[in-house]
């Protein structure tokens, strides 16, 4: 454990809340202690009302909220004297408490307050901060666990035998504190859950914190369970891989009834844990804390049989749910972890953040098994404890919160030719539709074009079939497949007529415009075939292929035989679910290649001005990237669901398309 408290920044805070924010903060940087929302903190502070009078508050962390990005307005203002008399009454249902909760806080627009409200305002500390530290639950998570604790922190801790977080844990924690917490008390251990820390002042709760996990840290190292070496080096790659991998994709997103982000991680770590020779005994016994369920659910899938993983879900539903104290309605069965001996680690997701977020907690609970093991076996709660809290509906409530997932969630989307123009606009329109996007150029700026997890930004040459291939490898193993292809790149060469047309400029624009094109096609297919959704391949073609004109022979027969490549793959793939469309623009000036002096030169030479030579078309208005980029969005969308082999024009109106 690192103490990251800095005196000169801590001096900077000149009230109660916002040194809380601070130390909520260095607590939320270290992902052994809290991630992706877990974890909570607080602050009891005496609060003037609007009658002047001095009233004790509780300012809690607000549902919902990050202990690393936390701001004053995350924590909730409860009245402090409520929340101790609702701890001593003897029953409350979830829905009352949070009932109680938000009607007694003294700002209306506070977030909702932490389910562990009480429970913080039971003990009696200004101060108090809980995480669920990787050392503690990695010792709490074995047979003998609470011995271990108690070896370790004597009367230092109040050590609470599990019991599901809400109103009966704060209940049980205001007992047990006021009957054992003594001189010596600095903090308390929750069995399978984390550690409470709490002080007089924020800095002597977070550094109680930091001190307490660190000596849970040193006991393990003392005993062997700290780091483990990996057993395996070279990391399987190549198309078996990806289009295994594809697969996975596939049946997941059938099982769970929408398409999924599938992100592989694999390295010497990952594979050496799921090629452990207890692999299915180890990763098999539940969750590291409970509340990771929401994310995990309570086991990983070994292998890819997706259809046992959901026989035996159901059956871990249709055991429990009677028990439960009111119906429930099963939940998608389809796994969120998957662990391979050649995939490794797979993380599954509605979203990217989604599956990241996977990724992050099964990365920590790798090393959570693996140091409980070490001690004499890692043993997680039983599947009825694990249940409860799935199918708690406070803890469901915080992923509605995330309301209607977007039109493109879950999908993914190649891009060629995307640091500039259409390309570009074409990335800005899947991205803001929630698509994941795999963005290529020549141009190496594409690769940070973007601060987004759902971008993915590639240099590659098209022309090189081997740079596309491993970009098509990465981009896979990143996001887990393929729904969507704009083929957007491509080159305009000067003005110049056929009887001065040498051969090496013809074979550049063809291999260019043409032949990365069928490249990229043909190599995409295996992937297409596997969209959830139906692939969907967007050209974009030109005005030139219904309506060339002189001196652009290169360009307007590499066009057309593109758009005919596209016709004749419309035929051969439909079967397949894929659909194919082309868009044919004309006129889009707000690209690279239409600087400021050469659209004023191209309209001088017409006799316009550069208005009028921007809207020389029918509707006489000006075509952008963006109006190009909206409708290839949209072609990949729903409202084109029945729709192949289509041409349509985005050009204002010409008449001699027209």
């Amino acid at each position: 454990m690192r103490n990251l408290w800095e005196e000169a920044v801590a001096s900077s805070h000149r009230d109660d809340l916002a040194l809380r924010v601070y130390t909520s903060r260095l607590l939320g940087q270290d992902k052994s202690l809290v991630l992706h929302g877990g974890g909570n903190t607080s602050v009891k502070m005496a609060v003037r009302n609007v009658f002047g009078e001095e009233e004790q508050v509780l300012f809690v962390k607000g549902s919902g909220w990050d202990l690393e990005t936390i701001e004053a307005s995350g924590f909730a203002p409860v009245q402090l004297d409520y929340l101790q008399k609702l701890a001593r009454l003897p029953e409350l249902s979830d829905p009352e408490m949070v009932n109680q909760l938000v009607t007694h806080q003294t700002r209306a627009s506070a977030p909702v307050p932490s389910v562990e409200a009480i429970l913080h305002a039971i003990l009696p500390y200004p101060y108090v901060d809980h995480t669920h530290a990787d050392a503690i639950v990695s010792i709490t998570n074995t047979a003998d666990g609470e011995a271990r604790i108690r070896r370790i922190y004597g009367d230092d801790v109040v050590v609470i035998p599990y019991v599901m977080p809400g109103f009966e844990l704060a209940r049980l924690c205001a007992e047990r504190f006021a009957a054992e917490a003594g001189p010596n008390t600095l903090g308390m251990v929750l069995l399978n859950h984390g550690i409470f820390s709490f002080g007089q002042s924020a800095r002597e709760s977070y550094e109680r914190m930091i001190s307490l996990v660190g000596r849970a840290e040193d006991y393990l190292k003392k005993q062997d369970a700290w780091e483990f070496a990996p057993t395996v080096g070279s990391v399987p790659r190549g198309a078996e891989i990806t289009h295994g991998l594809a697969r996975l994709r596939f049946d997941v997103s059938k099982a769970a009834g929408f398409p999924v982000i599938v992100s592989r991680h694999a390295n010497s770590r990952t594979l050496s844990f799921a090629r452990r020779p207890d692999i299915a005994v180890i990763a098999q016994q539940g969750p590291a804390t409970p509340d990771h369920v929401i994310r995990t659910k309570r086991l990983p899938m070994i292998g890819r049989d997706v259809a046992a993983y959901m026989g035996e879900y159901r059956n871990y539903f249709v055991e429990l749910e009677p028990q439960a104290g009111e119906r429930k309605t099963m939940l998608d069965p389809a796994p969120r972890v998957v662990l391979d001996a050649e995939l490794g680690l797979c993380a599954i997701g509605r979203t990217v953040q989604d599956a990241d977020i996977v990724a992050d907690i099964y990365d920590h609970t790798m090393d959570i098994i693996l140091r409980a093991t070490a001690l004499g076996g890692y043993r997680a709660l039983p599947s009825r404890d694990i249940f409860e809290v799935e199918y708690w509906d406070l803890e469901q409530a915080k992923l509605r919160k995330g309301g209607k997932a977007p039109q493109f969630a879950g999908e993914i989307a190649l891009v060629t030719g995307a640091a500039s123009g259409i390309g570009k606009a074409c990335v800005e329109s899947l991205l803001a539709r929630g698509a994941a996007v795999v963005a290529l150029d020549l141009d190496a700026a594409v690769v940070g074009m973007k601060k987004s997890a759902n971008f993915f930004g590639v240099q590659c040459d098209l022309t090189s079939e081997s740079h596309f291939m491993r970009a098509l490898e990465q981009a896979v193993e990143k996001f887990g497949g393929l729904d969507m292809l704009v083929l957007n790149a491509g080159i305009f060469p000067g003005g110049c007529r056929i009887d001065s047309l040498k051969t090496d400029e013809w074979q550049k624009v063809m291999r260019i415009n043409l032949d990365a094109n069928l490249m990229l096609m043909r190599e995409c297919h295996p992937f297409l075939k596997l969209a959830p959704c139906g692939g969907r391949v967007v050209v974009i073609g030109s005005k030139n292929v219904p309506a060339p004109g002189p001196g652009a022979a290169a360009y307007s027969v590499s066009k057309a035989a593109l758009n005919q490549l596209a016709r004749v793959a419309a035929l051969e793939w439909g079967a397949d679910h894929i659909r194919i469309n082309s868009l044919h623009p004309n006129a889009v000036f707000d690209t690279g290649l239409w600087t400021e002096e050469v659209l004023a030169a191209r309209a001088r030479h017409y006799g316009l001005t550069v208005q009028e030579y921007k809207t020389g078309n029918v509707l006489k208005t000006e075509i952008t990237s963006r109006d190009v980029a909206e409708l290839a969005a949209e072609m990949c969308g729903p409202l084109f669901s029945r729709t192949t082999g289509a041409w349509l024009p985005v050009d204002g109106g010409n008449d001699r398309v027209i």
